[in-house]
């Protein structure tokens, strides 16, 4: 386990980038922690290291965003944000399952806690984030 501490959403999204560089396909990255942690940022980060050009904001009332990268071996980059999620069974009907560890996918999960027996089934990176101040902010990487 490695802890991280970012000063900014500068920050936090620059280590986005940083972990889209080493992304090969495949990845799960599993996102915990309370309401302006910072999920999105990180998110946001990892889909600009993709190459997406466009805005990536948290799809919270439509649950899952998938984009794709304009070139190279990943072809989808799945968004997901399940804090409005009220049941499993709309994962179904969104589609997250068709993602899940795919080799040309990399997919983010903010609030994955909600759904810990499915990701069971996946390797994934559990990152949790904590809330310090109006800046700063905490992420456990495991």
């Amino acid at each position: 386990m490695s802890i991280i501490t970012t000063k900014s959403a500068r920050e936090t999204i620059n280590l986005g980038l940083k972990l889209a560089k080493k992304c090969r396909g495949g990845e799960i990255f599993a996102l915990l922690g309370q309401l302006g942690s910072g999920k999105t940022c990180l998110a946001k980060g990892l889909a600009q290291g993709l190459g997406i050009k466009h805005t990536v904001n948290s799809p919270t009332f439509i649950l899952m965003n998938v984009y794709q990268p304009p070139s190279g071996k990943i072809k989808f980059f799945c968004h997901t944000d399940l804090y409005r999620l009220k049941r499993e069974s709309e994962l179904e009907e969104i589609g997250l399952k068709e993602y899940l560890g795919r080799p040309d996918t990399v997919t983010v999960i903010e609030w994955a806690d909600k759904i810990p027996r499915l990701l069971k089934r996946y390797k994934t990176q559990q990152m949790e984030f904590t809330f310090i101040d109006k800046n700063i902010r905490q992420i456990k990487i495991n």
